[in-house]
């Protein structure tokens, strides 16, 4: 696993554009840009669900700590990321 993530990390820190001088985002913003959008869609994915068969049946699972607490962090937690993708400035 730690060989796989030094792999990736060094792959990061050599992603490079020949008109990152020239554009105000690099091809680093955008790698963390898409980070921070998985982050968003998985808090959404995790937040989904609690159907039940008709619609006078009340289920218990959307109360469930999933739900209510790990999404929204996740959520909230991705848009964070995203400022800091599009405000980060890498030499």
């Amino acid at each position: 696993m730690k060989k796989w993530w030094n792999t990736l990390v060094a792959k990061f820190n050599q992603s490079s554009d020949k008109n990152d001088k020239e554009m105000p985002l690099t091809m680093r913003n955008y790698i963390l840009l898409l980070a921070g959008v998985v982050l968003i869609v998985l808090g959404f994915v995790l937040m989904s669900g609690g159907t039940v068969a008709t619609p006078e049946e009340f289920s218990d699972d959307i109360f469930s700590w999933r739900r209510i607490t790990l999404a929204p962090i996740l959520v909230v937690g991705g848009f964070a990321f995203e400022i800091y993708a599009i405000l980060k400035r890498f030499n």
